[in-house]
């Protein structure tokens, strides 16, 4: 059985530069990619489109860093780091170990409730676009997202007991084929608005101050544009998790290397895409979602709809996968010997093997029900998100990267490659510090205004 096993005893990985570009599509390229075109309104063409490949940029080369630091001490040949946390700690410390997880992980929790959010809105779509085709734009086709949270939450506790991260191939393929069926569909409808003849006027400062925007309105909505921008590439939460499938040869690091390239490259071609073609056609009136700016043709518009909610099961599992993994290491570490937790039982359903486990069956269904349940109090908690997102884009992407590769390369302190990381970190905390002082402004004004389980749009 040697041979079915890795150098650490474990399965042998069979994963590939391809499985791991397929999981860091699915996780970047997601229904936030539909937003950038009001980004890109906000910032007006030259800071949109800088931007967008700045930061572009910055990540495909921090992650090129967090790739040389899947093996410890060595990129090659040392001891494998499973986790984001496990690399921290072999090359910074605990401390800092501790510091990275309660970002990491907090933000992987937070986002599956975003992922809650964004499904049900594109779900609740559906029926409202047909309705408006039917009825007229002057009908009042409004609803609830909350059975349609609930809807999702269902389907995710069923899918939630897959046992781990490895077995997600197939999911993460369907979801990033339905990730490029809505981009495209988004670019085709804006190409059809610009093609008529029918596109907006727009500016290279993007929306103009005036009666209907103030300046703090403005500096408030560049300031999340920035953010928005900067957290689309954000995959630093999965690497790991992705780097844990690749076989041993070619080395892992460079395998991942070249799926960083490939991956970013192709986002970032999206992101210039649907950004661009989207301000073009809606201009300073550029909906929050490019989906929100068209109500026909229906069918197309609906089907697009469909694709990203196909898109967010998957990219939900992505996510939830490494969250479920470090719990669950956590509890086997302090109660190895309890049968609750460790023990698994096989059952055969219709030809199929079913392996089921008690603790990873009642944990992962309350976690579930409790982000579902918080996504149908706080309806508006992509903001919360935008929150977390900020705090983690310049620690996860940039900061630990950074000291980990001065860690590991041995850089002199003051030396001229150790000035330019450390100025590069200070240019992503502040976008991340700016992103995160507009979501607060964000999340404070719909407090005002909301009423709890209410939501109706």
């Amino acid at each position: 059985m040697e041979h079915e096993q890795d150098d650490d005893g474990r399965p042998k990985r069979t994963g590939n530069v391809w499985t791991a570009t397929t999981h860091i599509i699915t996780v970047v390229v997601g229904a936030g990619v539909l937003a950038l075109a009001w980004a890109m309104a906000q910032l007006g063409w030259i800071a949109g489109i800088a931007s967008i490949i700045i930061f572009a940029c910055i990540s495909a080369f921090t992650y090129s860093l967090v790739a040389d630091c899947y093996r410890y001490p060595d990129p090659v040949t040392g001891k494998r780091n499973y986790t984001y946390m496990q690399a921290v700690k072999s090359y910074l410390g605990g401390k800092m170990q501790v510091f990275c997880g309660i970002i990491l992980y907090g933000k992987l929790a937070g986002v599956t409730i975003g992922y809650t959010i964004t499904s049900s809105n594109s779900l609740r779509e559906i029926p409202k676009v047909v309705c408006v085709h039917r009825k007229g734009l002057e009908a009042d086709c409004s609803s609830t997202s909350n059975p349609y949270m609930i809807g999702f939450g269902i389907l995710q506790i069923f899918l939630s007991q897959i046992p781990n991260f490895h077995k997600l191939t197939w999911i993460s393929t369907i979801a990033a084929i339905t990730s490029f069926g809505y981009v495209f569909i988004a670019i085709g409808l804006c190409l059809t608005v610009l093609i008529s003849g029918k596109g907006a006027p727009t500016s290279i400062i993007g929306t103009q101050i005036g009666p209907e925007l103030s300046v703090a309105d403005k500096v408030w909505s560049v300031l999340t544009s920035m953010g928005n921008i900067a957290l689309a590439s954000t995959y630093a939460m999965v690497i790991y998790d992705i780097m844990d499938t690749l076989r041993s040869h070619p080395a892992e690091n460079k395998q991942m290397k070249r799926a960083n390239v490939i991956g970013v490259s192709t986002m970032t071609i999206i992101f210039l895409l649907c950004s661009c073609l989207g301000y073009a056609a809606f201009g300073d009136h550029t909906p929050s979602n490019i989906f929100y700016g068209f109500t026909e043709p229906y069918w197309i518009v609906a089907l697009g709809d469909v694709f990203v909610v196909i898109h967010m099961i998957g990219a939900y599992q992505v996510m939830a996968q490494p969250f479920f993994r470090v719990v669950e290491m956590g509890a086997n570490i302090a109660w190895p010997d309890s049968n609750f937790i460790n023990q698994d039982y096989l059952f055969n359903v219709c030809g199929a093997t079913i392996n089921l486990n008690l603790f990873r069956l009642i944990w992962r269904t309350i976690f579930v029900i409790v982000g579902t349940v918080l996504a149908m109090a706080m309806p508006f908690f992509n903001y919360f998100l935008g929150l977390l997102g900020a705090i983690g884009f310049g620690p996860l992407v940039v900061f630990f990267p950074i000291q980990m590769h001065i860690a590991q390369k041995r850089i002199p302190v003051l030396s001229l490659r150790w000035c330019a990381l450390q100025l590069l970190n200070w240019f992503c905390m502040i976008v991340s510090l700016a992103a995160a002082v507009a979501s607060i402004h964000e999340i404070i004004a719909n407090i005002r205004t909301y009423k709890i389980f209410s939501y109706k749009q």
